[in-house]
């Protein structure tokens, strides 16, 4: 007797993962390439005005009453941080390639770089243009977050830490703990600015 029709179709979709899987890989070098940006083009990547990005903005508005952005930023901010924390899965690609903040919408996967971007752009499509993603590099170590000014404080979104208040911008930067061997940067849709 032959396999199940649903066993079947679940093997196949493994098959072309696998063979997809190869292609990409005999191919990384060559996608690498054609994936690298400059620092220059790092603000392209925040996208706070797409089809996507601005609904899913428009559902976490939704769940207020008369969203004001005086009274409720604060709170959308963390129906936004809890929604790409539990909702859009982590993955690590074999090769460097940058998703859009619609494309990591559409699949709901992305890398920490692919979620903090797509929270920078629902930040500030609800209403805050303060909001920032902040690399960090030491070493080999990477460390992304997004941060964002409001009612005279600077709130750290880390997916990874979870989420830090400060007095202000100074002190937030004083918290990194930046040192000579330590390069970090920050970016939104309409700057970029190398910090250290």
């Amino acid at each position: 007797m032959g396999m199940p029709e649903e066993e079947r179709e679940a093997k196949d979709l493994s098959n072309l993962n696998e063979v997809y899987l190869a292609i990409i890989s005999r191919y990384k070098d060559y996608i690498e390439e054609k994936e690298s940006i400059s620092v220059a083009e790092l603000p392209t990547l925040v996208t706070p005005n797409g089809e996507t990005v601005s609904r899913k903005a428009g559902e976490i508005k939704a769940e207020f009453q008369d969203y004001f952005f005086d009274k409720d930023f604060y709170d959308a901010a963390m129906k936004a941080f809890n929604f790409v924390k539990d909702k859009v899965a982590t993955v690590v690609l074999p090769v460097q390639f940058w998703l859009t903040p619609e494309e990591t919408l559409n699949f709901m996967v992305g890398d920490l770089m692919d979620k903090n971007v797509l929270l920078c752009s629902l930040l500030i499509r609800l209403g805050n243009p303060s909001t920032r993603v902040f690399v960090i590099s030491k070493g080999g170590d990477k460390r992304t977050f997004i941060y964002f000014e409001f009612s005279g404080k600077v709130y750290v979104l880390d997916l990874d830490d979870g989420i830090k208040e400060y007095a202000g911008r100074d002190e937030m930067i004083e918290a990194q703990k930046l040192d000579d061997d330590t390069t970090a940067y920050e970016f939104n849709d309409k700057l970029y600015i190398d910090v250290s």
